[in-house]
């Protein structure tokens, strides 16, 4: 499940009731050489696909379908670090939720493995998702006012951008309840990813 940041992606995650994958804790740590900035600017660009460890996901979803578990990092978007593992056990459930906002960079190579469900994009008002990230990014504390108020302008004017990309790599774009009813059809068994592009 993917979709801008603040669209809803972890609150519908939980409400599914399944088992959640958080892909944000693969970012990249901050002192990392190879992080991009955000042009004409000395701020990391955290909403590039550069700033993520996309590898290390696809691994872990793929032991996570193999075998029901995997040691997945746990990351203090507040400090860019990564500081500890946790074990995700899925024990025998079909079916699981890898959720972030570049879910959809790895949904391709998933299908290849034969590992993908479906592919969902939360889609809804820029405006009401940039209230959403900011009044959750400052109550968690994830960053400086002054980053978070620049990043937000910058994704909430970009935000139709950002779905048509994951719309390109192959997610399917859709509301709340949408979303719920996919998650629920795959769930049972009722339905297959469309064909993702190359």
């Amino acid at each position: 499940m993917t979709g801008p940041s603040g669209s809803g992606k972890s609150s519908l995650a939980a409400r599914s009731g399944l088992p959640v994958l958080r892909l944000d804790d693969f970012y990249k740590e901050g002192g990392d050489p190879t992080l991009p900035l955000v042009a004409g600017s000395s701020d990391i660009d955290w909403d590039s696909p550069l700033s993520w460890d996309a590898d290390t996901a696809v691994a872990a979803v793929a032991e996570l379908c193999a075998t029901g578990r995997t040691q997945v990092p746990v990351y203090d978007i507040s400090t860019s670090s990564r500081t500890g593992a946790e074990t995700l056990d899925i024990a025998r459930t079909p079916l699981f939720i890898a959720e972030g906002i570049f879910a959809a960079d790895i949904a391709a190579r998933l299908q290849e493995m034969g590992l993908l469900a479906d592919a969902i994009c939360l889609r809804g008002r820029p405006s009401t998702t940039f209230r959403r990230r900011l009044a959750r990014d400052l109550r968690e504390g994830r960053k400086s006012v002054g980053f978070l108020l620049r990043r937000g302008w910058r994704l909430m004017r970009a935000e139709r951008g950002i779905v048509a990309r994951h719309v390109a790599l192959g997610a399917h774009p859709c509301g709340r309840d949408e979303a719920l009813g996919r998650l629920a059809a795959a769930a049972a068994g009722r339905h297959r990813s469309t064909a993702v592009p190359a």
